[in-house]
């Protein structure tokens, strides 16, 4: 019987190769350095300081991204790769943001899938090989998975909130 890899059991290795561990609650340590907390939740109100906030993780997973969205194609893209059943993060913003800006950045090629208040969205390659959301967000609670195109094929990345506009960074 062969087992599929799940991500904490990458990420489980990654730690060990990087000389990091893992305490249990579930944030890593490196020798030397401030706690890199993995797959965080986060509860946003508009001017929410760090702006902007960085979440991490690990992309990937077994489900076809289309299966999560509940489509093929949405408004902001195609709803392609491969995802975990449940979402890598949370995102709940209290109030409604009039512009709002979710990009991963990896340096492998991601996508992303979003489920939230009025519906779900996808993204493939916004900025490059780096999937995005940006636009107008309802308040409420969003569900958020970073993906890759290859089944259970798992990379690092860091989603990058802002609710600058590209102007004022």
């Amino acid at each position: 019987m062969e087992i599929e890899p799940t991500k904490s059991m990458i990420f489980s290795s990654m730690v060990a190769v990087v000389g990091l561990f893992v305490n249990s609650s579930g944030v890593a340590y490196s020798q030397g350095s401030n706690p890199t907390l993995m797959f965080e939740n986060v509860t946003l109100s508009p001017n929410f300081e760090p702006d902007p906030m960085i979440l991490r993780g690990l992309s990937g997973g077994p489900v076809r991204s289309q299966d999560i969205a509940g489509r093929e194609e949405t408004p902001t893209g195609s709803c392609i790769g491969y995802v975990d059943q449940k979402p890598d993060h949370t995102l709940v913003l209290t109030e409604f943001f009039n512009h709002l800006s979710l990009t991963v950045k990896s340096n492998e090629d991601t996508v992303i899938v979003v489920r939230g208040p009025g519906g779900s969205w996808c993204n493939d390659d916004l900025i490059g090989m780096n999937p995005g959301i940006i636009g107008q967000w309802l308040s409420g609670r969003y569900e958020i998975w970073v993906g890759s195109y290859e089944p259970n094929s798992y990379h690092p990345y860091i989603i990058e909130i802002t609710a600058r506009r590209s102007s004022e960074n």
